[in-house]
């Protein structure tokens, strides 16, 4: 670098004339000198403390990530606050370098702030199913490939996302739902257990004797090899309805055969009904069954 005292000196000699010329980048290299002079250590402080922090940040966004999988977080959302972790950190570190420069970072925090505010309120109901999104992946109450009823629709998960759960319905049609209404309200998830009671009900006239037909429903569930040993059918006379008798037959099955085991026993207990003369057969589903499941 050239001394002030020799750019000085050249003012002051009798070939001034082209250093007057020369006056203006001569004030701007005087420029430059002085706030390297002032500001190098300072610069020098701002680069090492963006390059290390980042570093740090990176790090620190790493460990996140692993102890994520490690805790058997959805990888979606480990990927989503890892690099939610890093822009935060990384926003520290630029207002951290801009300190070392000498710049006051108590307005860039006010302005982040208020920014953060408005853009909060903007997004009111996206940042919802963006936390709504975050509690299905920690919490677990279902997952792709369940069957479940929420928000008011029912269908299999195909995707969990950050902002939205994606069904497909059992008449095949793509239902996207927002995570918000998805934990606004009861999840029934049909196929989260591993079995499921199938519950019908039979009726008949009210002459007949109450263990015979429990002997043909008995009967019918014996011979559908789908239905469980334990816990046992649970067969019982439940009540005295307008003409007849009512009974219920309540097997337990896998819950992947619940459809099987449902029309099995049905089309039984027509069957043997009519080759045992069982009089007024009235046959359907419990109420408690829902269309489609």
């Amino acid at each position: 670098m050239i001394p002030l005292a020799l750019i000085r000196a050249l003012q002051a000699s009798p070939a001034a004339e082209p250093v007057q010329a020369a006056q203006p980048a001569i004030d701007w290299l005087a420029e430059v000198i002085r706030w390297t002079k002032t500001y190098s250590w300072q610069l020098l402080g701002a680069v090492l403390t963006l390059l290390i922090g980042l570093w740090i940040a990176r790090l620190i966004v790493k460990g996140v990530r692993s102890m994520l999988i490690k805790g058997r977080v959805d990888a979606t959302l480990s990927q989503f606050l890892a690099n939610l972790a890093f822009y935060a950190l990384a926003t520290l570190v630029v207002i951290a370098a801009l300190g070392k420069l000498g710049v006051q970072t108590n307005s860039f925090v006010a302005i982040i702030g208020a920014a953060g505010l408005a853009i909060g309120l903007a997004l009111q109901g996206s940042l919802g199913n963006l936390a709504a999104g975050v509690m299905i992946m920690l919490f677990r109450p279902f997952k792709v490939g369940d069957l479940i009823n929420a928000g008011g629709q029912e269908g299999v998960v195909e995707e969990i996302q950050v902002f939205a759960t994606v069904l497909k319905s059992l008449d095949n049609k793509r239902v996207i739902l927002p995570n918000s209404a998805v934990m606004g309200g009861s999840i029934t998830n049909i196929t989260g257990n591993p079995t499921r009671r199938v519950d019908l009900s039979f009726g008949t006239g009210g002459g007949e004797d109450v263990a015979r037909i429990k002997g043909i429903l008995a009967g019918v569930c014996a011979g559908v090899p789908e239905i469980l040993a334990e816990p046992r059918p649970e067969i019982e006379y439940l009540e005295a309805i307008p003409g007849g008798i009512r009974f219920v037959c309540r097997p337990w099955c896998k819950t992947e055969h619940y459809w099987r085991v449902h029309f099995a026993v049905m089309e039984g207990v027509k069957r043997d009904f009519e080759k045992n003369g069982v009089s007024g057969p009235m046959l359907r589903a419990e109420t408690v069954v829902i269309q489609g499941r």
